[in-house]
């Protein structure tokens, strides 16, 4: 973790935060799954019970006795003798309810292909595929690699290794052989999973070659004994005899006769490995039913999840921490109906987001600020061509959502009625910590607001001290919860240097926050994300957010640049929206600068403002600063394999180097 001193100092985001706020309508206060404010307090007053009331929602096998083992901190253990299976909390249990035909997943893969699996069907799926991988020889405790694109069968996957009390790894589509290989030695995946490929603007994704390249690195030895594989794009592949098979030709000797046993709570459930990380991969590791608890409650709760009507959708991809517990987990426990899509939202044009949830009445919609502000800079007419009055709920996730995104999202896609939930989390928590409960929380444009109930935030400077209201500084969590991180796998002393040695007896992952005048919360972004300008402590997300409530800006990233005189200076690169006519690009670096300079004030004005066509992002919307401050510092640009279009560093490269003259 790096060294961080001084305070975060707090900036105006240009205009009045408390006065703009959007309260939930009595209709929709009245029908909300949570609309008294008095569980906030009782949650305080005694966390552990909270969280034992929500845990007795599930099926356990094993009633569970202990809430809370904090013996050993911070090593936490929730529900430890209790047992449960956690495919069946997301399968049987349903059945046994008799929802057995509700839709369980509607796919819509990107050629326009779809399936529809009730959750009989997608139960019927999961034990063939668990008898499958019980005769390849995985059973409780073994690990298996995921390596899938977004389709019914890397649900099915999961699902399956849960069953069996195995853990899944599940790895990015997008990430290279190297990637893949270290991530696949370091938990000791004894099977892989994939497919041919997938389907990805317009083209085929190869996957299996990438399986087959890291497999065959370092000489070729791995734990991996076999790699299952999935028919989904029909491109040539290579099947190494005796060690790779068919998915499609496996499953069909296995029945669907197959009894879900109970696990202890704190058996593992998945490791995840953070991206962006050097040298040894950082596996996140995740247990059962503290996990469970939390991403079930959450869910219901902060969607305001009626299964039985609603239609649900989380763009995000299962590689990720939110496609594990807002995809697969969460909505599956909560017996919801929800749509899985495999592109990309420009493919075949822009209006493939707003068409699916025409198609299939989408009532909750849950996506990234950075999908959104790519929305923004095509343009409202896009949406305004599709029926989206279904939608009742709005959420976002991923980074802060800056106010004029806010807005848009909530005009344009939610027409001024659909709450947005602006939700705070990470790989680490597990599950959503901050964000507005969409009946009884007034909104703001951009703030993440509360703690959710059970949940213990404090923003704090670097000696453990709150700050007052209106300061910035470190977002730490003084207690344990359930879906929390419950070490780096294999390296126990890594996870206590990086998470709790800073902040003593408290949590903290990176990120700052300030807390405003009513005690709302803001996240500011990772705290290495924070300039120090000419002895100013500056957020890049509170420059990125006041570039963007520019009239003619879709979309900001700001880094801090070497300068001789003020030890840092701000850099940004702006996109302008296509339609667009009130600045040129030429118009645009003294517009923005005085612009910032309005907003924030004169401190935070930028050196330089480039205006580009693209910003370097991953597969994910990611957006790679660390590629951006090489540019502006003028030096050779770093590894780009991650990115969605590597072209884009080079283009933004050259014109930076152009301006300077090198």
């Amino acid at each position: 973790m790096t060294e961080h001193h001084g305070t975060i100092e707090s900036h105006p985001l240009g205009q009045d935060e408390a006065q703009n706020t959007f309260p939930p309508s009595a209709e929709f206060r009245a029908q909300a799954n949570v609309n008294d404010p008095s569980v906030y307090w009782r949650a305080a007053e005694d966390p552990e019970a909270y969280w034992a009331k929500r845990a007795s929602e599930l099926r356990w096998t094993k009633p569970f006795t202990e809430i809370l083992d904090w013996s050993n901190p911070p090593f936490a253990k929730w529900f430890a003798d209790g047992e449960l299976n956690v495919a069946a909390n997301c399968l049987d249990r349903h059945i046994a309810e008799g929802i057995g035909d509700r839709v369980a997943i509607h796919f819509e893969g990107e050629p326009g292909d779809t399936r529809t699996l009730t959750y009989a069907e997608l139960t019927h799926e999961v034990k063939r595929a668990a008898n499958m991988l019980t005769s390849l020889g995985v059973e409780a405790g073994d690990r298996v690699a995921i390596y899938m694109p977004m389709i019914p069968e890397a649900v099915i996957s999961m699902l399956a290794v849960a069953r069996l009390g195995a853990a899944h790894s599940v790895v990015f589509g997008g990430f290279s052989a190297d990637s893949l290989r270290a991530r696949i030695d370091d938990a000791e995946a004894e099977l892989v999973i994939t497919a041919d490929g997938g389907y990805r603007k317009g083209r085929v994704s190869a996957l299996k070659p990438t399986v087959d390249d890291a497999l065959a690195l370092r000489g070729g030895g791995s734990t991996v004994k076999n790699v299952l594989v999935v028919q989904r794009t029909g491109n040539d592949v290579t099947m190494q005899e005796g060690r790779d098979l068919w998915w499609h030709e496996e499953v069909v000797a296995y029945d669907d006769q197959h009894e879900a046993k109970g696990f202890p709570a704190e058996n593992p459930l998945f490791i995840l490995y953070t991206s962006g990380t050097t040298g040894k991969p950082k596996g996140i590791l995740h247990t059962s039913g503290g996990y469970l608890t939390q991403v079930t409650a959450t869910h219901r709760d902060i969607f305001d999840l009626k299964p039985e009507t609603d239609v649900y959708w989380c763009t995000a991809d299962i590689g990720w921490i939110t496609g594990h517990s807002y995809v697969v987990y969460g909505p599956l426990a909560n017996g919801a109906t929800q749509v899985i899509y495999e592109g990309t939202p420009e493919t075949p044009d822009w209006g493939r987001w707003w068409s699916i949830i025409q198609k299939y009445g989408v009532t909750i919609f849950y996506t990234a600020p950075t999908a959104i502000r790519a929305c923004m800079k095509v343009g409202r007419q896009v949406p305004e061509q599709y029926d989206l009055s279904s939608i009742r709920v709005l959420g976002s996730v991923g980074e802060p959502i800056n106010p004029e995104a806010w807005r848009w999202y909530h005009e344009v896609i939610g027409g001024e009625k659909a709450p947005i939930v602006d939700t705070w989390w990470q790989t680490e928590t597990g599950a959503i910590m901050i964000s507005p409960l969409p009946g009884l929380t007034s909104l703001k444009p951009g703030s993440a607001q509360s703690p959710q109930p059970g949940i213990d935030v404090s923003i704090v400077d670097e000696k453990g001290r709150r700050v007052d209201r209106g300061q910035g500084g470190l977002l730490t969590i003084r207690r344990p919860w359930p879906s929390m991180v419950r070490t780096i796998w294999g390296d126990p002393d890594r996870f206590v240097d990086t998470y709790w040695s800073q902040v003593d007896g408290q949590y903290f992952a990176g990120d700052g926050a300030r807390v405003d005048e009513d005690g709302d919360i803001w996240l500011m972004g990772r705290v290495d994300d924070v300039m120090n300008v000419s002895g100013h402590r500056l957020s890049t997300t509170e420059i990125e957010s006041a570039l963007v409530d520019h009239v003619a800006v879709a979309e900001s990233a700001v880094v801090g640049a070497d300068d001789e005189t003020t030890g840092q200076a701000v850099v940004a690169f702006v996109i302008l929206k296509s339609q667009q006519q009130i600045i040129t690009a030429d118009e645009a670096e003294a517009e923005l600068k005085k612009h910032v300079a309005t907003q924030i004030g004169a401190i935070a004005r930028p050196r330089q403002v480039f205006v580009v066509n693209e910003l370097p992002k991953t597969r994910s919307g990611k957006i790679m600063r660390r590629l951006l401050k090489d540019a502006a510092e003028g030096r050779e640009i770093g590894d780009v394999t991650t990115l969605a279009d590597t072209s884009v560093m080079q283009i933004i490269s050259d014109r930076v180097r152009s301006e300077k003259g090198l």
